[in-house]
């Protein structure tokens, strides 16, 4: 299994942030290859959403199933089709790093678990001499600029403006 542990600062707190994080519906605003969110649910714990990727010549839509919620700390979701994945969003006070002109801060965490061979090839139209571990040796080293989007999008979204943002990785494949 392979894990990805991503981390930022929000200046606001985490009541604040809660809400960005967990509105799915809202991430392809967040990132160049999302195309599309749809969701079967209400949202809340077993809701699942379906997430169309598209990169390169490639489509695909994912299935996400939230499986916890504990509001404003953290919301578990796991895939359900063709591979084998799980994370975590978290978001944790740290108001001793807000910035002076900043009343507090909170850190948000990005944590994915997943096993990149456990992926079903038939899930995926590859072209013709195309291998799925062409495919994962290609995306891969893509993940981290696009969290680094993600994230940067995300924050000014939460704040209400754009500003540089530091992403801090504490665990890449």
């Amino acid at each position: 299994m392979d894990r990805i542990l991503l981390s930022t600062l929000a200046h606001r707190s985490p009541e604040e942030v809660f809400p960005y994080v967990r509105s799915f519906a809202d991430y392809p605003r967040y990132t160049d290859h999302l195309k599309e969110v749809r969701i079967n649910g209400n949202g809340g714990v077993g809701s699942v959403y379906d997430l169309r990727l598209a990169w390169w010549k490639l489509s695909y839509t994912a299935r996400s199933k939230v499986t916890d919620i504990s509001a404003p700390e953290s919301l578990r979701w796991q895939l359900v089709n063709d591979i084998d994945a799980r994370g975590e969003w978290r978001v944790e006070p740290e108001p001793d790093s807000a910035p002076v002109d900043t009343e507090t801060a909170s850190r948000i965490y990005f944590e994915a678990v997943y096993d990149p061979h456990s992926a079903d090839e038939s899930a995926i139209s590859l072209p013709r001499f195309v291998s799925l571990d062409w495919v994962v040796r290609k995306v891969e080293p893509k993940l981290l600029g696009e969290a680094e989007s993600v994230v940067e999008r995300l924050v000014a979204d939460i704040e209400g403006r754009r500003r540089e943002v530091e992403l801090t990785i504490h665990e890449m494949p």
